[in-house]
């Protein structure tokens, strides 16, 4: 099969799973086409998928991140302050590193809404479908939301990383407290200690909180960088960290508060 083929293929399996898909259309433009892809893994049930549709889901995504680039962590520029640090504006689901932090809501299952612009859908988007199952198998386990300020780690499926940590921050609709600076830098030190407990040398974190849950930026920031700087002195490993931002003004801060 063509890159383009599968990507038909895709479609077609998906609209197949629901009685409500029976009337779409499968539109010609490529562009369009992976919106609708993209949309239909967005909203699927964690429901267990043919071999067959995991295999070519699994090509055409491989294919997919050959053509949007890999990002080698280790050839990152590290800050002058600390070689043990670096800051990356960029898309964190191109990043080769041992672990990257997803900034998840309590159900873990990823966001369901088609095509949002969060790293939330972004990371289970391109990692697959297989990773809203197995964080499903997860939560069942657990028998209750995921906690503010916990870790959970999964495989990493097609993404260039190994592994995902997955950590839920504060929503933040009041006036800022200390219990939501506390619950954040849980946050941070949950996803190191899980690195470390699963040998990661490296790992990327992204703005948690800081999106639609809405805590100040430049605070945030400030308690990942304290979070990260005293962790050596329990734990060794990661003994490299990168924090991850997508916008110009969250790189300005970061690069501001590590001099």
């Amino acid at each position: 099969m063509t890159h383009a083929e599968k990507r038909i293929y895709l479609i077609q399996e998906l609209l197949k799973e629901n009685p409500k898909y029976k009337d779409i259309e499968i539109p010609a433009d490529p562009g369009l086409q992976w919106r609708l892809l993209r949309s239909l893994m967005n909203v699927r049930p964690p429901l267990p998928a043919s071999k067959e549709f995991l295999q070519i889901q699994d090509a055409y995504l491989q294919e997919l991140l050959a053509r949007r680039g890999i990002v080698d962590a280790d050839k990152l520029e590290r800050t002058a302050a600390d070689p043990r640090l670096a800051v990356w504006k960029g898309d964190i689901t191109r990043l080769k590193i041992d672990a990257i932090v997803n900034a998840a809501n309590s159900g873990l299952e990823g966001c369901w809404q088609p095509c949002h612009d969060c790293i939330d859908n972004c990371i289970h988007t391109y990692s697959g479908i297989q990773l809203r199952l197995y964080c499903h198998e997860l939560m069942v386990k657990q028998g209750r939301p995921e906690p503010t300020g916990r870790a959970k780690i999964t495989p990493a499926f097609n993404l260039p990383a190994k592994y995902i940590l997955h950590t839920v921050g504060p929503v933040i609709d009041h006036p800022l407290t200390q219990q939501d600076c506390d619950l954040l830098a849980s946050c941070y030190r949950s996803c190191l200690e899980l690195a470390a407990a699963n040998g990661c040398r490296s790992i990327a974190f992204c703005c948690i909180s800081t999106g639609v849950f809405r805590f100040p930026k430049e605070k945030a920031a400030a308690i990942a960088i304290e979070q990260v700087k005293k962790f050596p002195a329990q734990n060794p490993s990661p003994e490299y960290v990168v924090f991850n931002v997508f916008t110009a003004a969250d790189e300005a801060i970061y690069r501001k508060l590590l001099g």
